[in-house]
């Protein structure tokens, strides 16, 4: 019953920010990792940034290193995506999702969001 939604996106032009959060609702997903992949269109899923629900250890794609950050609130509730100094290769619908063991890899992660729309311009 619980679910992930994402919300934030938005259209931005290159070089600015944008900050994406996942909810959790309906239940809980305790003890479950939480990552953000992204989606181009004619692209597969790729991962983007992960968190370790213990301890709050992180994982990030070479793409997106020292540009975004991922974090949760302190309620545990919620995960955001900061994402800064866009380029129009981050161009997504960004997904969040949820997973018993910490991965950059899809196939591990079970749980998922609907997926929101960002958009970079040149």
């Amino acid at each position: 019953q619980a679910q992930l939604a994402e919300s934030g996106g938005g259209l931005v032009q290159a070089g600015g920010s944008l900050r994406l959060s996942c909810a959790v609702s309906g239940g809980t997903f305790t003890n479950l990792h939480r990552a953000w992949f992204r989606q181009a269109p004619g692209k597969e899923r790729e991962f983007v940034a992960a968190i370790s629900w213990f301890g709050g250890g992180t994982l990030y794609a070479d793409s997106v290193k020292d540009r975004f950050t991922i974090s949760r609130n302190n309620a545990e509730t919620t995960v955001y995506l900061e994402m800064t100094s866009l380029k129009p290769e981050d161009t997504a619908i960004y997904y969040c999702a949820a997973a018993a063991a910490l991965s950059m890899q899809s196939r591990y992660y079970t749980y998922w969001g609907q997926g929101t729309q960002v958009t970079v311009s040149s």
